[in-house]
């Protein structure tokens, strides 16, 4: 009896969850998943309308259907919601009081439907509601009462769709709200208290709207918590000072691609903290000093596709923080190195699609990227050359330092754009205009009668140094900027050709250097008072003793010297250059290695062994090279071959190491093989022997009477002098064979 009454039990409890199952299959509308208790998703299944259910539902997905319009009875069984997600539907009308009963809503989503008007009062009773989302509808208007007092609500959407105007108190019920998106709208214009009671905002889109001045200080005012606003792409041509002032909080701004002509000194002002400004795609034609002062936390600048020729250096010097800017596709032709001098946390500098004119002007750029990736920082910037011709197409970190300052002057400064004009306004003769010579001496230049007259003196006080013709200066660099660098100008190519030939230098030198591999020159003494030298022409006069030391197949050191009281005219500055080219090749391409005054020797580099090379010293006085090519110092040599001795010692020490290798895989090997032996030596032990105690018991005596006839002859007489007792130990395969 007992049995069977367990036996009835089981049955019963097998069927009442038979039925609870069939129960809450049942309670989940048709065509909707269930996958939890309280959720009913419905999303992509076709429904037109809201279908009925009798659950406590907390979340119900209907996006994706064909729901047409909300009724004020659609959602009266469900008064439980926390999440209703309608996006992606047809519904074009909202009942006033469709959301009535949904009193613990916090998550509503009408985005992608066809909503033109929204009721007043529609979400009042939505007290709890955190999320609301109405982005890309047909609304054309908003009022305080659409929005009714949410005030819990955290994060709006109303952007992609037909706002044409923000009035006063459209949002200042919403007290919580954080996140406001309105972008894509038709915004003409907001009324200067819209944002007023929004203190808690932190993220503000007003992108692509049509909003084309920002001139109220009040429109900001109040958003002291505002982190992020997105103002680009709208038509805004004018943005007033002081309209950000209030927004201490402020990361990250964007006034991209509108047609902002001018930042006036105040537009900036009060944003500390920010750390993204774009605005790019604008019609800026120069960016100012002072504009971007209040920037001193900037990281990121974007100031591309613009119109802007000019660009203050001292535009960037507040802004130690700065880590990337972006200059590309604007109207640049030149930029000062000094620039970016203060700027040590640059490391990605966009500086494409200019029309950059690299000359001298360009000399501290190209000196302070170089010193920036000798110290080991990663910076990107690439400037391509567009002027002059001979430069087009080419990378100024790629153009030698002569080539950069073809457009320097006699006196040693780069010459102005309005200069160049000057130069092309000379007649025949060479000579220039009065009202060109007058121009230049205002600006404290020097015409050519100045120089013949400077010339007249120069020989005056030195009576025993005759020239043998008057020649012309050819402009050169600067000493002040080679003697700074000189070590870094090792090597420096040059693609201007050099005026020499093989009578240049002494063919007896030449002669004497090639057979003996031994560098000389003659010796020369000069025994001369206090001189003082006007140009380049009178000092080479006292270079002496070039000669050449060193030799290897890849470098050598040449050397000159100049009587000790020889010096140049205050005022002018002394740099000497080096040439070196190899000697007897049809196609010329000589280098030139630019050292200080003071300096009197030089390393040459880069060279290809086992070749002839002829070098010469000449003077750079003021800036200016003689035009005559040098005759009297200049020396030959020959480069080495690679060294014998270090090819055999790298040969040893490749032998030493692959002797090593060798070694150490034996090693390893030896190892293995050893563990591999030990192994089987151990198996083999293991599987000769078994033992009897295995299979019999040795408390158990031994008892001959118990041998049978299956027991060989061999195993009774090899039993015949034991004991009883004792264990009896024979391999296993005669064991099996008895």
């Amino acid at each position: 009896m007992a049995k069977r009454a367990l036996s009835h039990l089981a049955l019963w409890n097998a069927g009442a969850l038979s039925l609870l199952l069939l129960c809450a299959r049942a309670a989940c509308p048709e065509l909707c998943d269930c996958p939890r208790a309280h959720h009913v998703l419905c999303a992509n299944r076709g429904l037109r309308a809201v279908p009925e259910s009798n659950r406590a539902v907390r979340v119900l997905g209907l996006a994706g259907n064909f729901i047409g319009n909300v009724s004020a009875r659609t959602f009266s069984r469900y008064g439980h919601l926390t999440r209703l997600e309608l996006q992606f539907n047809r519904i074009r009308r909202v009942h006033p009081r469709a959301f009535e009963n949904l009193v613990e809503l916090e998550e509503l989503y009408l985005g992608h439907n066809r909503i033109s008007k929204l009721q007043p009062g529609t979400f009042g009773p939505l007290q709890k509601l955190r999320v609301l989302y109405g982005n890309d509808n047909d609304i054309r208007m908003l009022t305080g009462e659409t929005l009714g007092k949410l005030r819990s609500l955290v994060r709006l959407r109303l952007d992609k769709n037909a706002l044409e105007l923000l009035s006063e108190s459209v949002f200042k019920h919403l007290s919580s709200l954080m996140f406001l998106h309105l972008e894509s709208n038709q915004l003409r214009h907001i009324h200067h208290k819209a944002f007023s009671g929004l203190t808690k905002l932190q993220f503000l889109n007003l992108s692509d709207n049509k909003l084309t001045q920002l001139r109220e200080t009040s429109q900001f005012s109040q958003l002291r918590s505002l982190v992020t606003l997105l103002l680009s792409g709208n038509g805004l041509t004018h943005v007033g000072g002081h309209v950000f002032q209030n927004l201490r909080k402020l990361t990250m701004l964007s006034l991209s691609n509108n047609n902002i002509v001018r930042l006036e000194s105040g537009t900036l002002k009060g944003l500390a903290r920010l750390r993204e400004l774009t605005i790019h795609g604008n019609k800026l034609a120069e960016i100012q000093a002072g504009v971007l002062e209040p920037l001193t936390r900037v990281e990121r600048l974007d100031l591309s596709e613009n119109r802007i020729t000019h660009i203050d250096p001292a535009t960037f010097t507040r802004l130690t923080r700065l880590s990337v800017l972006d200059l590309s596709n604007n109207r640049l032709r030149r930029i000062s190195g000094n620039a970016f001098s203060t700027n040590a946390a640059l490391f990605q500098l966009e500086l494409s699609g200019n029309q950059w004119k690299c000359d001298c002007h360009m000399e501290k750029l190209k000196a302070w990227m170089a010193e920036t990736r000798a110290r080991g920082r990663f910076l990107t910037a690439l400037v391509r050359c567009h002027h002059p011709p001979a430069l087009e197409g080419k990378y100024l970190e790629h153009v030698n330092g002569t080539e950069l300052l073809a457009g320097r002057t006699g006196s040693g400064s780069c010459r102005a754009d309005d200069e160049e004009e000057v130069i092309g306004s000379r007649g025949a003769g060479g000579r220039e205009s009065p009202g060109v010579t007058e121009e230049r001496l205002k600006r404290g230049g020097e015409t050519e009668e100045d120089m013949a007259t400077r010339d007249a003196e120069g020989r005056h006080k030195n009576p025993t140094i005759k020239r043998k013709k008057e020649v012309k200066l050819r402009p050169a660099p600067s000493a002040s900027a080679k003697a700074s660098s000189s070590s870094a100008l090792v090597g420096t190519l040059a693609t201007k050709m050099f005026p020499l030939t093989k009578e240049n230098i002494s063919m007896w030198e030449l002669h004497d250097t090639l057979h003996n591999r031994v560098p000389h020159t003659h010796v020369q003494h000069y025994t001369t008072g206090s001189v003082e030298v006007t140009d380049a022409c009178q000092f080479n006069r006292y270079i002496v003793n070039v000669s050449v030391h060193n030799v290897t197949s890849e470098s050598t050191t040449v050397s000159w010297s100049t009587p000790e009281d020889t010096r140049t005219v205050p005022g002018r500055a002394l740099v000497f250059r080096v040439l070196f080219d190899r000697f007897g090749h049809s196609v010329r391409f000589p280098r030139y290695v630019y050292t200080g005054g003071s300096a009197r020797a030089v390393t040459l580099q880069e060279l290809r062994p086992d070749s002839t090379y002829i070098t010469c010293v000449e003077s750079v006085v003021g800036g200016a090279l003689c035009q005559v090519a040098p005759r009297d110092h200049c020396a030959g040599f020959v480069t080495t071959s690679p060294s014998a001795k270090s090819d055999v010692k790298l040969q040893h020490a490749t032998a030493a190491v692959l002797g090593a290798n060798v070694l150490l895989i034996l090693l390893v090997g030896g190892v293995w093989l050893g563990h591999v032996i030990r192994r089987r030596i151990k198996t083999r032990k293991s599987s000769a022997h078994t033992h009897v105690r295995h299979m019999y018991s040795t408390r158990r005596p031994f008892r001959s009477a118990m041998a049978t006839t299956c027991v060989s002859s061999e195993f009774s007489g090899y039993q015949s002098g034991r004991e009883e007792g004792d264990l009896i130990q024979f391999p296993v395969d005669r064991f099996f064979e008895g």
